[in-house]
């Protein structure tokens, strides 16, 4: 259950959000999207993006 939430990597969280992989990096470098970092890779959970842009979608994108 949890393996079908995680997503590996800014470029698929960026197809996920509909983002480029730079707006990702930098949204989780100001703290408005949730991501860890484990052996040199970002990990997310669909869960917690989803969250993130529902809570405050504007903001994050206006932040990119």
């Amino acid at each position: 259950m949890l393996k079908d939430d995680l997503i590996k990597g800014a470029k698929a969280a960026a197809e996920y959000c509909g983002l480029r992989p730079r707006e990702i990096y930098h949204l989780v470098e100001i703290g408005q999207l949730p991501g860890r970092k484990k052996g040199g890779a970002l990990y997310f959970l669909k869960s917690e993006l989803e969250s993130a842009f529902r809570s405050g979608s504007d903001e994050g994108r206006e932040a990119a």
